[in-house]
């Protein structure tokens, strides 16, 4: 069993021997079994709190290298006639702490019935879709390797 210690940040160029296909709540384990893409077993021994993005690359005790796919799962997609539409609903799912993909034409969450209602009632336009799923990380996560280009890097010590 191939076992992955490091995180890396994503470079195209990078020789990989495999991927590692998570959806987004998979992403947050740092200590776990999973399968790779290519049937190999692998194991998660990463630093506690890590957040993997999709095409991060983990790294393994050899050195070899593994690059994260960010896995297609069930989604609800957010548009809007007017930016502020998409902020207001923004703020409100906010309130509630619920993970939320932010793009600039769009939110992106997991399908909740009573969350779909609200934001219906706001006069946004939704859509359940299977896509990947890259909810913000949060203010306050530490980074445990160089940033990622869509995620500030958080200054705080280990």
């Amino acid at each position: 069993m191939q076992i992955l210690i490091h995180r890396l940040a994503p470079d195209p160029a990078a020789a990989v021997v495999s991927t590692l296909s998570l959806t987004a709540a998979e992403r947050v384990r740092s200590r776990h079994r999973f399968t790779a893409d290519n049937g190999q077993p692998v194991y998660l021994n990463l630093p506690r709190g890590t957040v993997l993005r999709d095409q991060d690359l983990l790294a393994a005790e050899d050195g070899t290298l593994v690059r994260v796919l960010a896995k297609p799962e069930p989604v609800l997609t957010v548009t809007a006639d007017h930016p502020l539409q998409l902020l207001r609903a923004a703020y409100h799912l906010g309130n509630r702490h619920i993970a939320l993909e932010v793009a600039p034409s769009y939110l992106r969450l997991e399908p909740d019935p009573v969350l779909e209602d609200m934001l219906h009632q706001l006069g946004l336009a939704l859509k359940a879709e299977i896509a990947p799923f890259q909810p913000e990380a949060g203010a306050y996560v530490h980074s445990h390797a160089a940033p990622h280009p869509s995620t500030p890097h958080s200054h705080a010590h280990d």
